[in-house]
């Protein structure tokens, strides 16, 4: 397969990627599949259902990534979530205004398209919004303050930072031993703790957590494996056909957006083209759209009041500084980088949570106050 034309390669990246990123968006719409909502519902109701839903996705795409690399189909250390340098302070500071912004506007990266396709003209704004704080954060103003003050605090390791490679040097074991082990405690652990509660196990939350894992599944085996070429014709030097970082991806919603943007703004560019995270954008949400006009539950939706848009307007810009600070969104740190086991994924997640759970407690103060 990788000795085939790499134009015809990624193609099939490209087209792969829309195609599993409108897998999701069907499915996250019909079963109201949303890590906002999942912290949301916890805090608020103290329901765990969709948190589940969500542990089943990240159980699944641990062991289906993990089965990857065990297998040589994939070398999971490199993606950009595995390198040596833990830029600690960014994971902290991106992941908790990437939490806070996704509840201010009402859904994290994935659940934005998911409402766009749905006919939500206030996630349509927050699009557009987030992907311009992106593009800011990777090329622009806000990107000179994470270069300059976030990035330099930050921890140099001996090599990958995932768990399985650390587990190896510290104790001598073999890597693929360590994250055959580690897989199953992690990818176990979760499925126990998912399906022990009963009224988890219906239909959709079990559809929901499955597909969407082996979504993410799905996208290490085609950026990874049919992406990948050992040597490139024109640089002899390995690579990883149609994506934007240049190294193996899976699906993310937060830089791609910008990268979206980027591409309708200089489509004249010969240089610019579809990508593989590009693809995921446009494969979400039309994924979400098909669903909403066959369950008949397509229609617009527009923003309250002036302190409606203003939430939004300001979790668009939060979402988008802190999903490229914190190198991933919910899916893209959430799952396909926690499905790596790296450690920075660990602290990006837990960051986002933290500040999920702190924006929610905000509003709630306000709402109190107001009372």
């Amino acid at each position: 397969m990788n000795e085939a034309n790499p134009a015809s390669l990624s193609l099939i990246v490209v087209w792969g990627a829309f195609i599993l990123a409108l897998v999701f968006g069907y499915v996250g719409a019909r079963t109201n599949f949303c890590a906002m909502g999942a912290v949301s519902d916890i805090v608020n109701m103290g329901d765990w259902t969709r948190m589940r839903m969500w542990m089943l996705a990240i159980a699944v795409a641990i062991l289906g990534a993990s089965a990857l690399a065990l297998t040589g189909q994939v070398d999971l250390g490199k993606s950009i979530y595995t390198t040596p340098n833990v830029i600690w302070l960014s994971f902290l500071v991106g992941g908790f205004s990437f939490g806070a912004g996704m509840v201010l506007a009402s859904g994290c990266g994935s659940k934005t398209l998911i409402r766009i396709g749905g006919g939500n003209l206030k996630s349509l704004v927050v699009l557009l919004v987030l992907a311009v704080s992106a593009y800011m954060t990777l090329k622009g103003l806000f990107g000179m303050f994470r270069v300059s003050v976030l990035e330099p605090a930050a921890f140099a390791l001996a090599g990958s930072q995932d768990l399985p490679s650390i587990v190896a040097r510290a104790t001598g074991v073999d890597k693929k031993a360590a994250l055959g082990v580690l897989a199953l405690l992690f990818g176990g652990g979760l499925l126990a703790f998912v399906f022990k509660d009963r009224e988890f196990r219906s239909f959709d939350n079990i559809l929901g957590g499955v597909v969407v894992g082996l979504v993410v599944v799905g996208g290490w085996y085609l950026s990874g494996h049919i992406g990948f070429l050992a040597e490139d014709p024109q640089t002899l030097e390995e690579k990883f056909l149609a994506t934007n970082s240049g190294r193996m991806e899976s699906l993310s919603f937060v830089s791609p957006q910008a990268y979206l943007l980027e591409l309708l703004m200089l489509w004249s560019d010969k240089t610019r083209v579809v990508t593989f995270g590009i693809a995921s954008v446009l494969g979400m949400a039309a994924g979400s759209w098909i669903y909403a006009l066959t369950s008949r539950t397509f229609r617009l939706e527009s923003f309250r009041d002036a302190e409606d848009t203003l939430n939004h307007l300001v979790g668009g810009v939060l979402m988008g500084f802190g999903g490229v600070v914190a190198l991933g969104c919910t899916v893209g740190q959430g799952l396909s980088g926690i499905s790596t086991l790296a450690v920075g994924s660990f602290i990006a997640l837990f960051a986002i949570i933290v500040g999920a759970v702190a924006a929610l407690k905000f509003q709630y103060w306000k709402m109190m106050r107001e009372a």
